[in-house]
């Protein structure tokens, strides 16, 4: 997605910046863990394939992506490539209520984050990232609802997505598939705020 090619956003612990094309061969390295091919329901792609998808990823208009960095580890030399650490995104749906009236459309996002770097895990940095992005697609992409799809057997992901607010919709055992879904307000948008604290910054490759 074009919006956020040349923006950064700075959290307490993390910060998001747009995938390039000097992100890939990290990413596909990590894409090629069975785990993580597992718990994000990806297929292996070739080292040509990933740049393919990442260029895609910046062009087309119902992705935005964000990757994650270290903050404290790309502070210490500004090694974008060093720090990374996983990756957020908001895959846009079709509107809901596209039968109706323009004022009963609903504009849905499906939130994904992933903390690749298993060292990284257990240190809130998933849960600011997500936090970040949500924001950043309320104000910058005006979602009005939430979807998250996550494995049935990744319990941490559950759990934090419940302690966001999101509330369970929907299990599909053949597919281990647990969707959670958020309506935005402003009192989950004052809850957010709270929770972080962030800038947007240019960003420069």
């Amino acid at each position: 997605m074009r919006i956020n090619e040349n923006l950064k956003i700075v959290g307490s612990n993390v910060i998001l910046v747009p995938y390039e094309s000097k992100h890939v061969p990290k990413y596909h390295h990590w894409m090629k863990s069975p785990e993580l091919q597992e718990l994000t329901a990806s297929e292996p792609l070739s080292l040509e394939e990933e740049y393919q998808m990442q260029k895609s990823w910046r062009e087309d208009e119902d992705k935005c992506t964000f990757l994650i960095l270290d903050k404290f580890e790309y502070g210490r030399d500004g090694d974008e490539i060093a720090a990374l650490i996983g990756d957020t995104n908001i895959f846009l749906q079709p509107n809901e209520g596209d039968d109706a009236d323009d004022e009963d459309i609903v504009k849905t996002g499906e939130i994904e984050i992933m903390i690749a770097e298993q060292t990284c895990r257990g240190k809130r940095y998933g849960w600011e990232s997500t936090l970040l992005m949500l924001h950043f697609g309320i104000k910058h992409l005006n979602i009005q609802k939430y979807k998250a799809i996550t494995k049935d057997t990744n319990a941490k992901a559950m759990q934090m997505f419940t302690k966001m607010g999101f509330r369970e919709m929907k299990r599909v055992p053949v597919f281990q598939e647990v969707t959670f879904e958020k309506l935005v307000d402003s009192e989950w948008i004052d809850w957010i705020e709270r929770e972080i604290s962030l800038s947007i910054e240019p960003y420069r490759s």
